[in-house]
């Protein structure tokens, strides 16, 4: 019983800690899932991201569930029903930028609004937040393939390959944008 309840404790703590996507991927979805690779783009008026920073509520066992809920409803909108703008303004109202999952989130919606300013914006601040990103290094690879940098798009791939290998679904996502074979 001693484990279970400090599986608990350590699972609620890494949600508050600001890093919710153990949590979440604990509730049985993972913030860092590769499910928004899909054709098409949309085209978009770029607009600069606000400066809004994150802010601390004071129930944090309220916040962490909020936090997790609010990231798979705007994870939904992006991915399921390719409202990208939608998607935008939920990751915003969640307030953490700074989280690299949201940060990702926001660059990859940004990216198929067509609005390439912001996406490298949200992607650069994925990777400050967490260098180790491997979603963020895909899509900064489609980023600068879509800018027509294939020579980066590569040197991003090789970093996808340093943190999870050739067979993971980042890297072959990468790969088959650079070859051609896939759109994104």
């Amino acid at each position: 019983m001693r484990k279970i309840s400090m599986l608990t404790v350590v699972i609620l703590a890494a949600a508050i800690s600001g890093v919710p996507q153990l949590a979440a991927a604990m509730s049985g979805g993972s913030p860092s899932s590769m499910g928004g690779y899909s054709g098409g783009s949309s085209q978009g008026t770029p607009q600069k991201p606000s400066g809004k920073t994150q802010k601390h509520k004071k129930d944090k066992t309220s916040s962490a569930k909020d936090f997790i809920d609010g990231y798979h409803a705007a994870y939904t909108l992006i991915y399921d029903k390719d409202d990208y703008q939608g998607g935008i303004t939920a990751l915003r109202a969640l307030e953490h930028d700074n989280n690299a999952d949201v940060a990702t989130l926001l660059g990859y919606a940004s990216r198929k609004l067509g609005r390439y300013d912001d996406a490298k914006y949200w992607y650069d601040k994925a990777l400050a937040a967490d260098p180790k990103h491997a979603l963020t290094w895909s899509y900064y690879g489609m980023w600068h393939a879509e800018q027509g940098n294939l020579l980066k798009a590569k040197d991003d791939l090789e970093q996808v390959r340093l943190i999870c290998g050739t067979e993971c679904k980042e890297y072959v996502a990468l790969k088959e944008v650079i070859d051609g074979t896939r759109t994104y």
